[in-house]
């Protein structure tokens, strides 16, 4: 019997109801761990087929020539050569694949220039077969070649080695090939040397694991472009990374405002500050640790 005085426990029917934990779901994904700040992480760059630009882990095209790595073929497919495209060179030493037809440079262009002295749409640069011509699309501060200016909206034919001014920013044309390229004589008739070739002895060595390199008194520019006194082929490496001096005070390294920049006994050194090191410091570029061996002592 129910007592009307006595209070009665009503069932709330919004009240969360607690209950057991469910049980693990064996075909639920379970969220790990992230790695740690002090983990080394091994990443490997995506080089292009055909610009041969390395290019970040997980991209689906090239940032240079936009060639879309899903499509791509290997160079030696249907055993068809690596096509190779000219290219213009910047002022840090940066490669930008010049594709048939027309390239506009400028600072919303094809090849993409971030200098307030180069208008968006600059200039253009046209591959059409064999030829290039470079042409000015009107520019504020107008357009040179060799230091001769270009006429707006005239096409002037160019060639390897060239050098076109945006503004007065400084870009190189480089044909593929041309570098490899060995040159004829003018008969069949073999040339006399004037005097019999000499060995050139090095100053000193920049060593590191299966890598040497010579270095000769002066100056000795190094990074990933061949015409680098010292080419180190390594993605972290800029194409005109820094400078290494043997001289009779001693040796000095600068970086010349290079992308990754360059570590000094873990120290990473300023752009553009001459540094003198010595046999014992470590040089460190990307993933490489050197050495120069083998320098004079200072007198």
């Amino acid at each position: 019997m129910s007592d009307a005085n006595r209070t009665q426990m009503l069932t709330d029917p919004h009240r969360t109801v607690m209950g057991a934990p469910p049980s693990a779901d064996p075909n639920k994904t379970i969220m790990g761990t992230a790695p740690t700040l002090n983990a080394t992480q091994t990443i490997k760059p995506v080089q292009c087929p055909v610009c041969k630009t390395f290019n970040p882990v997980g991209v689906m095209f090239c940032v240079e020539c936009g060639l879309i790595f899903d499509r791509a073929l290997p160079g030696d497919a249907f055993g068809a050569p690596t096509v190779i495209l000219p290219c213009l060179v910047d002022e840090a030493g940066r490669e930008h694949a010049l594709r048939p037809g027309p390239n506009v440079i400028g600072r919303q262009g094809d090849v993409l220039i971030e200098d307030g002295r180069v208008s968006r749409r600059h200039a253009q640069v046209i591959s059409e077969g064999d030829a290039l011509y470079v042409e000015d699309l009107g520019s504020t501060n107008g357009t040179s070649l060799n230091d001769a200016a270009v006429t707006a909206g005239e096409r002037t034919h160019i060639q390897s080695g060239d050098k076109i001014s945006v503004g007065g920013y400084l870009l190189v044309l480089s044909l593929p090939g041309e570098s490899a390229k060995t040159a004829m004589g003018l008969s069949g008739r073999t040339a006399a040397i004037a005097a019999a070739p000499t060995v050139e002895t090095a100053a000193a060595w920049l060593e590191g694991g299966d890598l040497k390199f010579r270095l000769h008194d002066g100056t000795n520019t190094f990074g990933r472009k061949a015409d680098n006194d010292v080419q180190i082929s390594d993605p972290y490496v800029s194409g005109r990374h820094g400078t290494i001096e043997v001289t009779a005070e001693g040796v000095f390294l600068t970086d010349t405002g290079s992308t990754n920049g360059t570590l000094l006994n873990e120290a990473r050194l300023e752009p553009n500050r001459r540094t003198q090191i010595g046999p014992d410091d470590i040089i460190k570029l990307g993933g490489l640790e050197l050495r120069v061996r083998g320098a004079k002592e200072p007198a």
